[in-house]
């Protein structure tokens, strides 16, 4: 018993959208203490902006550390190492003192320009002849540091460094400006390829206003930073000292943090953005054009299919049409989602023929980005409960689509799911899952898999295992898991065969046709 308590533990620090989470886990991957601090403070100066003070993040990541401590079992001097996961996407500039020059652009944030780098006659020919000119055009307007350099100039010629909300959050705690090449998910000249920044001849050095300078140093995850600074310590009470290891991006800490480290475990992930991934060694693009990301193991890519408004969907929901089950639940003194799960259960599979496409925010190339969401299929039989349920459907539909296209780009048959974020708390949704995917469909044992990639990450940083096969093996395993009803799945499959696998080719021109009549969406 005295050798368990001396065991060393991994503090991992998950800045994710919602909250800031400090959580300490064992070498089994059991969290032996957490604490929480939500963000509530996103500001939008207008429509479809999403802004968020950088310190904002910080003073909530020291928050969270700080009440950490309080917690039982969170003993400091059984800390072996500390790593940052967080939300992809959401970049900040900062001057030659390392002071913010503007808040943080999320990867909430819609805003886009017209006014971009232009890029050389090669390049635009190459573009075109492969039919992605359109693709690379977008890119450029979507690129933050466009939008700044276009809108804000001073701002941009002040800015000494331009990161990613990793990569400020470990300048903050080991004072380099450092981070891991498995959280480079955002509009930068980066080699998805390569996993390192671009090489100079590379087109998005053309495509981005982005100087060489302002990038931080890449390392790959489980490679040690730096160390926790005296600063940092003071502010978070994180022992001076102690090694900060690169760990990567909340999508890839949350793959083998549910144990999906090879091409036949599909993780699936039912959060803000509903997303199905798979690990792999290949670089695989599952859409032509449109790289993997790096994965939270060295020399590994992520192959992703993503839908941009998933689980805020379900949140969307309960916000608009869930008053009655919040307010029984603070009565009955019941968790909400118990309550939605019986709202869910109430209806059969398939929601009486109620359909629903979840494109709610369009994609890039599949879908594009005419796409919209749609319901089809009403009559008077109809009630809240089945759009709930058809809500919850179309996600699982669309992320199966999601799944066929990895089996058929990348040839290896997915054979079982492992299910994390906000939406594996509901087995409605975990047992719908699996009737549709016809897969077994498993939680992992622990609901924070991001943070407990990070972990993994530092784990085999620090020597405590010899590789990041030995350390997921150890440190992950399965919990609850639901098996397909075959008589559910017969009905799912014809549905999704003949029904929502022709929704969005059979109502893409009217989506064209509405957004030219109406004008929106407008990007901004």
């Amino acid at each position: 018993m005295r050798h368990t308590m001396r065991e060393p533990l991994i503090l991992a620090i998950d800045n994710g959208t919602q909250s800031v989470r400090a959580i300490l886990f064992d070498l089994k991957g059991d969290i032996v203490a957490k604490s929480q601090v939500p963000l509530l403070d996103y500001t939008s100066a207008h429509p479809g902006w999403a802004e968020h003070e950088p310190d904002g993040f910080w003073q909530a990541l020291c928050q969270a550390c700080q009440a950490l401590w309080t917690q039982p079992g969170a003993e400091r001097a059984r800390i072996a190492g500390v790593a940052v996961t967080t939300q992809r996407g959401t970049v900040i500039n900062l001057d030659r003192e390392g002071r913010p020059l503007r808040p943080a652009i999320t990867w909430l944030d819609q805003r886009r320009t017209e006014t971009v780098p232009p890029i050389g006659p090669l390049w635009r020919t190459a573009f075109k002849l492969a039919r992605v000119d359109g693709t690379i055009d977008y890119f450029r307007g979507e690129a933050e540091i466009n939008w700044i350099r276009a809108h804000q100039p001073e701002v941009w010629q002040a800015t000494d460094k331009f990161l990613l909300l990793s990569g400020y959050l470990n300048w903050r705690l080991c004072g380099r400006f450092a981070d891991s090449s498995g959280s480079q998910v955002a509009y930068l000249p980066f080699d998805y390829r390569r996993r390192r920044w671009a090489g100079r001849r590379d087109w998005k050095w053309q495509a981005l206003a982005v100087e060489p300078h302002m990038l931080p140093a890449l390392q790959e995850p489980g490679t040690q930073l730096g160390v926790i600074g005296a600063q940092a310590a003071l502010e978070t009470g994180i022992p001076q000292g102690l090694p900060l290891l690169a760990a990567a991006a909340d999508k890839a800490c949350e793959v083998i943090g549910a144990g999906c480290s090879t091409p036949q475990v599909g993780c699936l992930s039912y959060g803000t953005t509903a997303t199905i991934n798979t690990t792999t060694t290949r670089y695989l693009e599952v859409t032509p054009f449109v790289p993997p990301y790096p994965a939270a193991v060295p020399g590994a890519y992520s192959t992703e299919v993503q839908v941009f408004r998933g689980y805020w969907m379900v949140n969307w929901f309960k916000e608009q049409f869930g008053h009655h089950e919040q307010s029984r639940a603070l009565l009955e003194d019941v968790a909400p989602e118990h309550l939605f799960d019986e709202l869910a259960n109430a209806v059969p599979p398939g929601s009486l023929g109620l359909m629903l496409q979840p494109y709610w925010t369009p994609g890039i190339r599949v879908p594009g980005r005419e796409a919209k969401g749609a319901i089809i299929g009403f009559g008077d039989v109809h009630t809240r409960a089945h759009v709930y349920r058809a809500i919850l459907e179309g996600l699982a539909y669309a992320l199966r689509e999601g799944k066929e296209r990895i089996e058929g780009r990348g040839g290896a048959r997915i054979l079982e799911l492992r299910v994390s974020g906000g939406g594996s708390q509901s087995d409605a949704a975990m047992q719908l899952t699996a009737d549709i995917f016809g897969l077994p469909t498993a939680r992992p044992h622990v609901y924070e898999t991001s943070g407990l990639g990070a972990a993994i990450d530092a784990a085999v940083g620090l020597g405590l295992y010899p590789d990041f096969g030995t350390a997921i093996k150890a440190m992950t395993r399965v919990g609850r898991v639901f098996e397909p009803i075959a008589a559910n799945h017969a009905v799912y499959d014809r549905l999704y065969r003949e029904v929502y696998l022709k929704m969005y080719r059979r109502l893409q021109p009217m989506y064209r046709d509405i957004a030219r009549i109406t004008g929106y969406p407008q990007r901004f």
